[in-house]
């Protein structure tokens, strides 16, 4: 796959779960769709999904009428109507995609790059952890955004992530995002205390791409499912959210 297929598709990873990556991958293609960009956001984290979810959406088709060969990617497409993007829902509750052959994984890859060309974003929201089909999906986007918050359990599965992805053949660019911090001083040590483990270890220092600030607003707008740029536009994490956007879209 050339740089240029894959060149606008973006990765949302976490070493572990919790972190808000679900929720930063719903507010990011929503800030990219704001700004006039056409967007797609992929549920890859199968068995956990929850995009829809979040959205207070209940599409018709998800990945699993995929896997078992019902339908093509195409075909699952859910408008979001209140955010301007369009959505392929997982399916909670599934191990699907977890123990999926490889061969029918690389399908669905390669049915996601070919509609990416169709947009100016894709955002795919991983699972959680290094298992294979989370590995893969981060190697067919060029950029993996790692969200790490200021528990060890979070930046010691980040770095295991991190290693793993930067070890494959189809390495993506990446680059970290420190959510729930405190202050911004606080997110930029729990940044430093990860890029040192990755200097020391990797020979790598994937840049601080931004830092969202704790913020209860996140957590009203999840419990009503409402993307936060709806439920509360001008909080504190709303505002750090849309500095990493524009930063994105200059790249």
């Amino acid at each position: 796959m050339t740089e240029k297929a894959r060149n606008n598709i973006i990765a949302i990873a976490s070493g572990k779960g919790g972190v808000g990556k679900t929720w930063l991958a719903v507010t990011l293609s929503h800030l990219f769709a704001r700004s006039g960009r056409h967007v797609l956001l992929f549920d890859g984290d199968i068995g956990l999904a929850n995009v829809d979810i979040q959205l207070g959406l209940t599409p018709k088709r998800d990945l699993s009428g995929v896997i078992s060969g019902k339908y093509t990617l195409k075909d699952t497409l859910t408008r979001y109507d209140e955010g301007g993007f369009d959505i392929i829902a997982g399916r909670s509750g599934s191990a699907s995609l977890a123990t999926l052959p490889v061969e029918k994984l690389a399908e669905i890859g390669s049915e996601l790059t070919a509609l990416q060309k169709s947009y100016d974003f894709v955002v795919i929201d991983l699972g959680a952890g290094i298992e294979q089909h989370v590995q893969y999906l981060a190697s067919i986007a060029s950029r993996s955004i790692v969200v790490v918050t200021d528990e060890p359990t979070s930046l010691t599965d980040a770095y295991a992530f991190i290693k793993i992805a930067n070890a494959g053949k189809n390495p993506p660019d990446i680059g970290i995002v420190v959510n729930q911090a405190a202050t911004q001083k606080e997110g930029e040590a729990t940044y430093h205390s990860l890029n040192k483990a990755c200097t020391n270890f990797l020979s790598l220092s994937p840049p601080l791409l931004g830092i969202i600030r704790r913020d209860n607003k996140v957590k009203d707008s999840i419990r009503s499912q409402k993307s936060l740029l709806i439920k509360a536009p001008h909080s504190t994490a709303a505002s750090d959210v849309a500095v990493l956007s524009i930063k994105l879209m200059q790249k």
